[in-house]
């Protein structure tokens, strides 16, 4: 393996790059990205990893959510409030059914760079570059806001150490105090149909906490606050370059853009410069894996990025889909456990189940993800496992982007309330209603014993999995 540097990805074919007419205004833009302080910190980083590493023991679960892709429009205050509320209220459901700690990522603070499938698009005969996020250009289709400007990867960092220094002030004044879980309620809370559900569970908390303090005569403060880290997909290579660096009393380079960056399915060529990039940094990384990938670039992808095997160092986020993952997940397992490296296993259950409206509309069905959740979980449970996180594309605004769920949302809804930019997110009624299901099916598995077929999700698909086999990266 050839010596690693910040740079040395340079030397590889980058795919999802943006063209900029001007290279020195880029040179201008990353040198002065070099210089600004970092959004996070080598502590935080390692902190999360060993949070990780106790998922991949079984010992706590990841919940990963957040935005498709973020806008700087967006950064505002009520905003950032609410995914950070939708996050907590989902951690809050997990911990309460499946009495596991949780670890709450955000998609957000980064999450402004998107792949496109083409590099331009064409409208009433005019062609442009494609939007590729607001890190690169504008949504506008029109020249002057599609052409990719370098500064712009200045202005993400400016909104992503706004967003990451808002939801610092939130956490350290005691906006995810368990004492006090009404702060989190969203405006339509009351007009979900599991809103009682979830007041009959923060009122039990709430119980909880009071008994534990009367018997210790003392104030319980270490709930007063909660860990959160940030994520985004390391998509645009000179940014991630520009944040990366060497810190003092720490081995090894750190990209402190962001605590936890993931590596897209459309760039996860193992000679590729976004894995060039990523074998070198010592964050905890994800990979997104998908059906079409073959036995030998999933074991070359484990092999590059955790060559020493250290635990919390890479987690596998399978995009199967609800038709293809009880064929695919049990193979993708077995190629792994060949390694005998040890992943953390999550399921991102929401990009192999888009689908297409009559109208052309990009919609996600809310019993596909369900149904792609239930199969993961019973595949890991049947091999001596356990799926160890889940990463959803959500929002705590009151959208209609994805299909069904307990209000039953129609085709005919997501024309009332449909913002995304580029793909379908979960609203926040949706989101509460999965993290009580999961949850339900969390609990059902520690409960139900080894001997019988784990039981199903509310909804889902059935069918048979695989005989039980120990697997590396398992409970």
């Amino acid at each position: 393996m050839s010596k690693w540097t910040p740079t040395s990805w340079q030397d590889r074919e980058a795919l999802q790059q943006p063209r900029y007419d001007e290279p020195e205004e880029l040179e201008r833009a990353v040198a002065e990205l070099a210089e600004l302080p970092p959004l996070v910190t080598s502590f935080e980083v390692e902190h999360l990893k060993s949070q990780l590493a106790d998922a991949q023991r079984g010992e706590s679960f990841l919940l990963q959510g957040g935005d498709c892709a973020e806008s700087f429009a967006e950064c505002t205050s009520s905003t950032i409030a609410n995914k950070l509320k939708i996050l907590l209220q989902m951690s809050l459901v997990l911990v309460h059914s499946s009495k596991c700690k949780v670890i709450r990522v955000g998609r957000f603070a980064g999450q402004y760079a998107k792949p496109r499938s083409s590099d331009l698009e064409k409208r009433d005969g005019q062609e442009l570059p494609s939007y590729r996020g607001d890190l690169v250009n504008s949504l506008e289709f029109e020249p002057g806001s599609r052409r990719p400007d370098p500064f712009r990867l200045v202005r993400g960092y400016e909104k992503s150490a706004l967003t990451l220094n808002f939801i610092r002030g939130l956490i350290d004044g005691g906006f995810a105090d368990l004492h006090h879980p009404e702060y989190w309620d969203l405006d339509f809370v009351d007009h979900s149909p599991h809103a009682s559900e979830y007041q009959r569970m923060v009122e039990a908390i709430g119980d909880s906490l009071r008994f534990m303090e009367t018997l210790a005569g003392t104030h319980v403060g270490d709930i007063d606050r909660v860990d959160f880290f940030t994520s985004h997909e390391g998509l645009h290579l000179h940014y991630e370059q520009a944040q990366t660096r060497q810190v003092p009393h720490r081995d090894g380079w750190y990209n402190l853009a962001t605590h936890y960056p993931w590596v897209g399915l459309r760039t996860a060529d193992p000679d590729g410069a976004h894995i060039e990039f990523f074998r070198g940094i010592a964050n905890p990384i994800g990979i997104k894996v998908g059906a079409a990938m073959d036995d030998q670039q999933i074991r070359r992808l484990v092999e590059i990025l955790n060559p020493q095997n250290e635990p919390g160092r890479l987690t596998l986020i399978l995009r199967l889909g609800v038709e293809k993952v009880r064929d695919e997940l049990p193979r993708i397992i077995d190629v792994v456990a060949g390694t005998g490296i040890d992943v953390l296993w999550c399921c991102d259950p929401m990009h192999g189940n888009t689908r297409s409206t009559s109208s052309g509309r990009k919609t996600r069905m809310f019993d596909d993800i369900l149904g792609e959740l239930d199969a993961s979980f019973d595949i890991h449970a049947s091999k001596g496992g356990r799926l160890g996180g889940v990463h959803f594309e959500l929002t705590g605004d009151n959208v209609t982007e994805c299909v069904g769920g307990a209000r039953g949302l129609s085709e005919v809804d997501l024309e009332r309330a449909y913002r995304s930019q580029v793909d379908p997110r979960l609203n926040y009624e949706q989101a509460l209603e999965m993290a009580l299901l999961v949850g339900r099916k969390m609990s059902q598995l520690h409960h139900g014993g080894t001997g019988r077929r784990p039981p199903r999700l509310d909804t889902g698909s059935a069918g048979e999995v695989s005989s039980p086999r120990r697997y590396v990266g398992g409970a």
